[in-house]
């Protein structure tokens, strides 16, 4: 089946674009913040270290976020959380150019902020989404929402860059903040006339019990080793990256350019592995995609550092950049169900944060203990090969509609 008969019926088409407009706006508004690091840095003088842990902060919180924000869509449906999260994303990110300690920004960063993206991201919108259109579409739905979020990167990675550049950072950030309203009407059109989550019935032993299975499964749990790997890789270099360009001597707008490209590729890699998904085992999508980063980054290590090598680096990355999601969640609704999803899908996610967590904090702690981040790409290399081995193992049932051997 293709990706476009997949979604010949219009209401499942209009739904999935509708949430992948949503992450669209709300992650486009939150990737880039690896850009105001240095500028935040000249401005409060706080150092890299106390920064670098207040975004460290919000990378857990807003894995933290998800499986809480999941449990209240799976009970009460999603437009109470994604409209309170675009409020707690709004307030967080309009405070931030006001504080100047180290506290002051994890309060707004590392929480307020954090929090609201979490309750508007990847598990809520695939979780809703999932729940609403027959098991044949979700593997291309997901790939579609991912694939939004990556047009968020894109799109508003340059234009931070120039906003900080034309406008300075303070100003910038509250661009970012209006930007983020126009996910008010893309909120209201998904959620508008849906019905909250019956109570559960028959068979359904409520979320409790669907928490307490999921955790006793071991395939569960590798699939939360192998994504903690992917948010340590993640967070280090949406974190990282801006600094690594500096310290080759080349400009910031390479920086912003090699964010945009990473989402731009990561666009047709999420829509790529969206379509695997109903052909081949998730599981072996998840490693080979965490086997080519470990390759990826050996070659940059060897690599010249030239414009051209960062933007060719950031076409590898892209490919496979936030493309684990889609396997990653069809894993979980394969082997659970899509009735919890949002709530056992946002768990996996806070494994990936808390990885996350690592990839910002310890990056900033490496270049200020060493001078460059060597050793930061040594772990990642180790980490993304260890994650491609612990996801073979994974018991998972066979694709839906498969029209190939897995």
């Amino acid at each position: 089946m293709s990706f476009f008969q997949t979604f010949k019926q219009r209401d499942i088409l209009l739904v999935t674009l509708t949430a992948a407009g949503i992450i669209m706006i709300i992650n486009g508004t939150r990737q880039p913040m690896g850009l105001f690091i240095s500028p935040l840095n000249t401005s409060t003088g706080l150092g890299l270290v106390s920064i670098s842990l207040a975004m460290a902060v919000g990378q857990f919180v807003w894995g933290a976020a998800q499986p809480l924000a999941g449990m209240i869509a799976d009970r009460h449906g999603a437009r109470p959380v994604l409209l309170g999260g675009l409020c707690l994303t709004i307030v967080g990110t309009a405070l931030i150019p006001l504080m100047d300690s180290t506290w002051g920004l994890i309060f707004t960063i590392g929480l307020l902020s954090a929090v609201g993206n979490g309750a508007c991201s990847f598990s809520i919108l695939i979780g809703t989404v999932s729940q609403r259109i027959p098991a044949e579409a979700r593997g291309n739905a997901a790939g579609l929402i991912n694939a939004g979020s990556s047009m968020g990167q894109f799109v508003f990675a340059p234009i931070t860059t120039r906003l900080i550049q034309s406008l300075g950072w303070m100003n910038a950030m509250w661009s970012l903040v209006l930007l983020a309203l126009l996910s008010l009407p893309l909120i209201n059109k998904l959620t508008k006339n849906v019905p909250a989550p019956a109570a559960p019935q028959g068979t359904d032993a409520g979320m409790g019990a669907a928490v307490k299975e999921a955790f006793k499964s071991p395939s569960y749990l590798l699939l939360h080793l192998g994504f903690f790997t992917c948010g340590f890789h993640i967070a280090m270099l949406v974190t990282h990256l801006p600094g690594e360009v500096d310290l080759c001597g080349l400009p910031a707008s390479v920086a912003g350019w090699s964010l945009g490209i990473i989402g731009l590729a990561n666009i047709a890699g999420s829509i790529f592995v969206g379509a695997q998904i109903n052909r081949f085992k998730s599981k072996n999508i998840l490693a080979v995609m965490y086997g080519s980063r470990a390759v990826l980054i050996a070659l940059y290590l060897m690599a010249p550092k030239t414009e051209l090598t960062f933007y060719i680096f950031a076409i590898g990355l892209g490919a496979t950049w936030l493309a684990t999601v889609p396997p990653t969640a069809s894993i979980v609704g394969k082997l659970f169900g899509v009735r919890y999803l949002s709530t056992l899908f946002g768990l996996t996610l806070l494994s990936h944060q808390i990885g996350a967590f690592l990839g910002a904090y310890v990056g900033g702690l490496v270049l200020f203990s060493f001078g460059d981040y060597q050793w930061m790409w040594y772990a990642d290399i180790a980490l993304s090969a260890m994650a491609a081995l612990f996801n073979l193992p994974i018991k998972e049932p066979a694709p839906v509609m498969a029209t190939a051997a897995a």
